[in-house]
């Protein structure tokens, strides 16, 4: 019974280190993506690079932060987990400001 706990235990942290470095593999490519896409904007002297680059990096940090709250499934010590936690809590700070940034940026749009 032992070696098949194991085993499905494995099994999981597998899944989870995949599973997590996909998302964050998503999140690098939105952000490329976006990048370029407000590069081009910029030699287009758009107004609205502004927003798009912001909407880009908000949509790239939440992938980066659902790899960061799968890593937890497979965290062993305290320290890793406070470590997580403390990146988790940056990486929503962040997220929340750019949204922030995001609703301000539209209204001054409106404007």
């Amino acid at each position: 019974m032992e070696d098949i706990y194991q085993m499905a235990e494995e099994i999981l942290r597998y899944i989870v280190e995949f599973s997590t470095v996909l998302l964050e593999l998503f999140g690098i490519c939105i952000l490329v993506y976006t990048a370029i896409k407000s590069f081009i904007f910029w030699l287009k002297k758009d107004e609205s690079i502004r927003l798009v680059l912001a909407q880009g990096i908000a949509l790239a940090l939440e992938f980066k932060l659902g790899g960061e709250v799968l890593r937890t499934v497979v965290v062993r010590e305290w320290s890793e987990l406070g470590i997580l936690g403390a990146i988790i809590i940056l990486r929503a700070a962040l997220t929340f400001l750019i949204h922030w940034e995001i609703k301000n940026e539209k209204k001054a749009m409106k404007s």
